[in-house]
């Protein structure tokens, strides 16, 4: 396969790194009056758990050397995440966010896999981008070298997302 160069996406990861996460903070300012026809946190942790599962599917693929499923799974797993991302945003715009009512320990737990998920699914932007485009210009080498960092920040924050849907939904 030809190597290409990664240079002209550098500025889209950056614009998109910083744009995606200032979009979804003003966004959530935004309140329209308007009930969504279907309750959309199961569905998008429905899509969180599909993701993490896919993510684990593109590095089984990639450690069968089936470059090309890795590479479709990894697409797959992009476009899950974006769906998600919009469902999110669209929840949050027509609906108040719940509170967790939790005491003790586990109101901490919560806590904690809340803001490590929300700070991670911030910074894993560049470091998924990143990886995508070397992966798509055949660097192969730089491509595994990020991955190492990008795969388990990408897949804890699908995972964690699903945890705290999990734990949050008795008090929707």
């Amino acid at each position: 396969m030809k190597t290409t160069n990664p240079l002209p996406y550098k500025n889209w990861i950056i614009a998109l790194s910083i744009a995606i996460p200032v979009a979804v903070a003003l966004l959530f300012r935004v309140k329209l009056d308007y009930t969504l026809p279907v309750f959309l946190p199961p569905i998008y942790a429905g899509i969180n758990a599909i993701t993490a599962l896919t993510l684990i599917g593109a590095l089984w693929a990639i450690k069968k050397k089936q470059v090309v499923w890795h590479e479709r799974l990894v697409k797959t797993a992009l476009a899950l995440s974006a769906l998600f991302l919009l469902m999110y945003v669209a929840y949050h715009m027509t609906s108040d966010s719940t509170k967790y009512e939790g005491e003790g320990l586990l109101k901490w737990v919560y806590l904690g896999i809340l803001i490590s998920h929300i700070l991670l699914s911030i910074g894993v932007i560049p470091f998924v981008l990143i990886t995508y485009v070397r992966g798509i210009s055949r660097q192969t080498a730089a491509h595994r070298k990020i991955a190492k960092i990008s795969f388990p920040l990408w897949l804890y924050v699908a995972v964690s997302g699903v945890i705290v849907y999990w734990m949050i939904s008795p008090y929707y």
